[in-house]
């Protein structure tokens, strides 16, 4: 059974998990390309990364290749939706809307089938991140569109759903950085099929043509959830869950100082709820 206590290091990994991601997000965001196939760059980095660091993570207990399979499954929905959700809307839209919902979804579902019951003091943590996120997103510029709305809470469902799924897989597998890196490996590939199968050659030379910002991206893809899940098996999946999204945060404040792109004091009122969120989990 994973601790139930948030203790400072675990804190503090997540945190840096979620600046990884958004690191690569602000890399895919940056491409200024096709958002489809600017994700599939990314996957496709995750699995070369993925495939080269298997001789070196072991393989994960065989209770745990169930949860393998069918976070593989709900991922490809995930990546569908993402493009959904990009092609109707603007990231700085979609991508914090997303994250923001995801842990409310994770911290109801957590207590009806992992049996997590968070106290008081983290369901007011894990609110105040996803409201803050949220705020974040709706006074982002661009489009904000019911069609992206839409797509974007699909999304944010299919993130709650491969977080449980993976929670308890990593919890399951005794080797949690096999168990990731098994997961980035596999669950890319059916992806990529379907890319390939939707956009043929031009889509592998778009990726072989960019192979270099593939590879980061996916290393830190990979590095980021393989953190978020070995503290699943330390702490709540609802308040790792939640945690992991500060990366929103991180991920605006690269648009308005590395990206050029404005904040403002609405989105700047979110980002000190979601840091008033983070406080109230750890104090």
């Amino acid at each position: 059974m994973p601790a139930q206590e948030l203790t400072l290091g675990v804190t503090l990994a997540v945190l840096g998990a979620g600046f990884l991601h958004a690191s690569w997000n602000a890399l895919l965001k940056s491409a200024a390309g096709d958002p489809m196939l600017d994700t599939a760059l990314i996957v496709a980095g995750s699995c070369v990364v993925g495939l080269v660091a298997l001789p070196f993570v072991g393989v994960p207990a065989s209770a745990s290749w169930k949860f393998i399979a069918l976070s593989s499954a709900i991922h490809f929905g995930y990546y569908v939706t993402l493009a959904g959700a990009y092609h109707h809307g603007d990231l700085s839209f979609a991508y914090p809307l997303m994250r923001g919902v995801a842990p409310l979804i994770v911290t109801v579902l957590g207590v009806l089938f992992l049996g997590e019951h968070p106290g008081v003091k983290m369901i007011v943590g894990i609110a105040l991140i996803s409201l803050g996120i949220i705020v974040i997103a709706w006074f982002a510029s661009g489009r904000h569109s019911p069609a992206a709305a839409g797509w974007a809470l699909a999304n944010a469902a299919i993130i709650a759903l491969y977080t449980l799924v993976d929670g308890a897989g990593a919890r399951a597998s005794a080797n949690p950085i096999g168990y990731v890196t098994w997961l980035i490996f596999l669950e890319g590939l059916p992806f990529l099929a379907w890319i390939y199968l939707r956009r043929g050659a031009a889509s592998a030379r778009y990726i072989a043509s960019r192979w270099r910002r593939g590879l980061a991206g996916g290393a830190a893809s990979l590095a980021a959830y393989g953190i978020v899940l070995w503290a699943m098996t330390r702490a709540p999946v609802a308040v790792i869950a939640a945690l992991r999204e500060v990366s929103v945060l991180f991920a605006a404040l690269i648009g308005s100082f590395i990206l050029k792109e404005g904040l403002g004091w609405r989105r700047l009122a979110g980002a000190a709820t979601v840091v008033a969120g983070v406080a109230a989990l750890k104090l």
